[in-house]
């Protein structure tokens, strides 16, 4: 049996500090923390919508995000720089090693998704623009049951859309409580750990697998 595997898009596939470039021009030094607390924010609202019930899109947790973070920077920053930063998220470049790794996948028997917060029609312009689309067999969002991952609604919702079961499927991401969500639900679960500094919540719940590379991958998982 194949090995379905449910990629994270943002900030495992996607880096999304690759903003940085476009706000160091805007706000200088700040940029990289700046960046930071976007991202951290963004997530936060998704967590709180899902807990409320009310559902937005992941856009509009990211413009949400954008505008408490220049009120918490004081960043001078106007609405078409907004805008401008807003649409290079949308196109943001794949980490270095990802095509790589997902030629290797690809070609030994494993099913491919991107799994994502994002919209489908967002994520298949991201994985387009990063020139990684083809590698995927498809794109499943949370968009389309309205609510935001950790919910486990959202990797049934996964299983039941690829047909894998979960005893044969795995997450694949940056962000432990994406993982922790996963493997609470009854999948497999890879941690892609891209920084040495980065803490995995100590709830004893652990990854199934923990890789510092994309490429570190095939050989982890046995497929």
């Amino acid at each position: 049996m194949s090995t379905t595997l449910a990629f994270d898009v943002y900030g495992t596939l996607i880096d999304t500090h690759g903003v940085v470039s476009v706000l160091r021009e805007m706000i200088g030094d700040e940029a990289e923390g700046f960046s930071q607390s976007w991202r951290d924010k963004q997530l936060e609202y998704s967590f709180r919508r899902g807990l409320m019930r009310d559902y937005k899109s992941f856009a509009v947790c990211t413009a949400n995000a954008l505008d408490y973070t220049c009120a918490l920077y004081q960043a001078d920053i106007s609405q078409e720089q907004k805008q401008a930063l807003l649409a290079a998220y949308r196109t943001l470049p794949a980490f270095e090693e990802v095509e790589g790794a997902l030629t290797e996948l690809s070609g030994n028997h494993c099913r491919l998704f991107a799994f994502s917060n994002g919209t489908a029609e967002a994520v298949e312009r991201l994985l387009v623009n990063a020139g990684i689309r083809k590698y995927f067999e498809g794109i499943v969002s949370v968009d389309e049951i309205q609510s935001f991952k950790p919910d486990p609604a959202v990797y049934r919702h996964f299983l039941q859309r690829t047909g894998a079961s979960d005893s044969d499927a795995w997450l694949v991401s940056s962000n432990p409580f994406d993982v922790i969500g996963a493997i609470n639900s009854g999948m497999r679960a890879a941690w892609v750990k891209r920084s040495t500094i980065a803490i995995f919540d100590p709830w004893g719940i652990e990854p199934t697998l923990i890789v510092e590379s994309l490429t570190e991958l095939y050989a982890g998982i046995g497929a």
